[in-house]
């Protein structure tokens, strides 16, 4: 009669431990279930409370149930319930809507200002590359096609009349507007490859990103010698700025990231080096996601606004107040409690 009575002991053990604990268990099933699907916002403060409470009872209800062998499907269902809870109570569960609001919001700008000297020496670079490609082509043309690779000038150079270079300042085509949504995102494409780059040579030490971006004001400055030797100096600012004040930060962003980079490669300090890598990295790399985002809002401007708009008192316009928009965004956001 042993083996026989075994099983109706071991069941009524079982059928006793539920109904003591269950009803906490189905209490944390239910926060559990109204978490997962509309987030901490659909409990209220005292909720929230008890959740650590219901979850600490489920672990130690499983500790028990392992202790005193209880049947397989109850160990099953109190570590799936334990594992939702862990992860409710230490993980981080937000919807998307709200990481993004967080991420660009305070971690972009705080991010931002944490580099603020790397970003001062990337933007100077920048400048710095923007003067002499401005110099070089100004005091002999020719060097345009030393600065300028043919397929990015797509034509354009000391050579072409002053009428070809003001049309594509004022692109008028009739099938403009039917291209200018997959040019934007060639536009971002491109843009963020060469940002991301400047980022990533960052490992090779912070040289190699510096000079990515100074030959990208090289770039920039070469056309706008071009255009100023034709009398289209406003008219080429005024084509660039719109898209060119968003895109021109990213750009900087991603040097200045690039530059974190190198430092903590070359001058660990106190840290150990890998360690200290590792964490610039995370932190650069912040900076650099952002970026990203200001290439894809500078390609649709590139690439919508800038062929549909011709006004260059609209333009000018619309490059102040990114100017300022900036400028008060990525000063200023995030500056609360931490």
């Amino acid at each position: 009669m042993t083996a026989p009575g075994a099983r109706p002991a071991l069941t009524l053990k079982s059928a006793a431990f539920r109904a003591e604990r269950e009803a906490s268990w189905r209490e944390l099933e239910a926060l559990l279930a109204r978490l997962e699907r509309r987030g901490l916002r659909a409990l209220s403060p005292a909720e929230l409370s008890r959740l650590p409470t219901l979850y600490r009872a489920a672990l130690s209800s499983l500790s028990v149930a392992r202790a005193i062998s209880l049947d397989r499907n109850l160990l099953d269902y109190l570590e799936a319930l334990s594992a939702r809870a862990y992860l409710a109570v230490y993980g981080t569960r937000r919807h998307l809507a709200e990481a993004l609001a967080d991420f660009f919001l305070r971690r972009f700008p705080r991010a931002v200002r944490a580099h603020a000297g790397q970003l001062a020496v990337s933007a100077g670079l920048l400048l710095l590359g923007v003067a002499v490609g401005h110099a070089l082509v100004a005091a002999d043309p020719e060097r345009f096609y030393a600065l300028v690779n043919p397929a990015y000038a797509q034509g354009r150079g000391p050579t072409s009349s002053t009428e070809a270079l003001r049309a594509v300042l004022y692109d008028d085509h009739g099938d403009a507007a039917r291209m200018l949504g997959t040019f934007a995102m060639f536009l971002f494409s491109n843009n963020a490859r060469i940002g991301l780059l400047a980022f990533a040579v960052g490992f090779a030490g912070a040289v190699p990103a510096a000079l990515l971006v100074f030959s990208n004001g090289l770039l920039l400055g070469a056309f706008a010698a071009l255009y100023a030797g034709r009398g289209l100096a406003v008219d080429f600012w005024g084509w660039i700025l719109p898209h060119g004040v968003t895109e021109l930060t990213a750009v900087a962003l991603c040097g200045a990231a690039g530059i974190a980079l190198g430092q903590a490669l070359v001058f660990p300090g106190q840290e150990e080096r890998l360690a200290g890598l590792a964490r610039r990295g995370r932190e650069a790399g912040v900076v650099a996601v952002g970026a990203v985002a200001l290439f894809f809002a500078a390609a649709l401007v590139e690439g919508l606004f800038r062929q549909l708009v011709h006004a260059v008192p609209v333009r000018y316009a619309v490059a102040i107040a990114s100017a300022l928009a900036l400028a008060a965004w990525l000063g200023l956001a995030g500056r609360g409690r931490r």
